[in-house]
């Protein structure tokens, strides 16, 4: 059975899937706070942090800073501490790898954050030291996959999946591009392979207007979690909120019934 994200011992959104969390992308700090509470507001499951996007990542007082403004600003919602490198659609920054992983242990040990994301395609004592800090500080760490040119065949798409699981991760993400409709429907068919075989909770999408329909039914594959926009969006393809609330519940009653 497809398995929802636990944050904190408990499952994320009452164990539905998928769970839906909006990403915060504001590169100062006041503009930071505001949209978090801005996003927060929407009452999305989880908080997505794109410390990427941050102006002021090379300076660890001012992003721990910034992490406690928006733990205060979400009230209750967890927060998904993500820098996402320039290489899998992040934006640049002034930090090599071992000064991003020094960040990393740094927030996690602040206590503002409830889970880590990390890519999976990082050199692999990189890849360890982000799964060993993680398990120091109690934090369930999701290895993620982008390509934002092209879905994989489905045989590299399987494997993606399964190298997350091998790495140590609590979560295996996969988003990919589509160039036609029938890369949609692999991205699905590998989702629910993975979601089936895998004892970890799995997150997929297809990307941009052809992949939108999986951030809508993606959960109904095994996706335990669906980006939605709160005030910005950080992949092409990313619905309102609102929008996808609505629509996942038309589904759920649909096949619930």
């Amino acid at each position: 059975m497809p398995h929802p994200l636990t944050l904190g011992g408990r499952p994320l959104a009452g164990g539905r899937l998928p769970a839906i969390c909006a990403p915060l992308v504001a590169r100062t700090p006041a503009a930071l706070a505001e949209e978090a509470a801005a996003v927060a507001a929407l009452q999305p499951d989880l908080l997505e942090w794109r410390v990427d996007f941050f102006a002021g990542i090379a300076d660890t007082a001012a992003v721990l800073a910034a992490a406690r403004s928006v733990q205060q600003a979400a009230r209750g919602i967890p927060v998904l501490f993500t820098r996402r490198a320039q290489r899998e659609g992040g934006q640049p920054i002034a930090l090599d790898e071992a000064q991003v992983l020094a960040l990393y242990e740094a927030v996690a040990a602040s206590g503002t954050i409830a889970a880590l994301d990390y890519e999976m395609s990082h050199e692999p004592a990189h890849v360890a030291q982000a799964r060993e800090l993680s398990r120091r500080h109690g934090l369930p760490l999701v290895l993620s996959f982008h390509d934002f040119q092209r879905t994989p065949a489905d045989a590299e798409l399987d494997a993606r999946f399964t190298q997350a699981a091998q790495l140590g991760a609590d979560v295996a993400k996969v988003a990919v591009m589509p160039q036609a409709m029938g890369d949609v429907h692999r991205l699905l068919g590998a989702t629910l392979r993975a979601s089936e075989r895998l004892a970890i909770p799995v997150i997929a999408m297809s990307m941009g207007a052809l992949g939108a329909v999986t951030r809508l039914c993606g959960g109904v594959y095994g996706s335990a979690l669906t980006f939605a926009v709160g005030s910005n969006a950080s992949a092409p393809g990313q619905i309102a909120i609102a929008d996808v609330r609505a629509a996942l519940a038309v589904l759920q009653r649909a096949t619930s019934a």
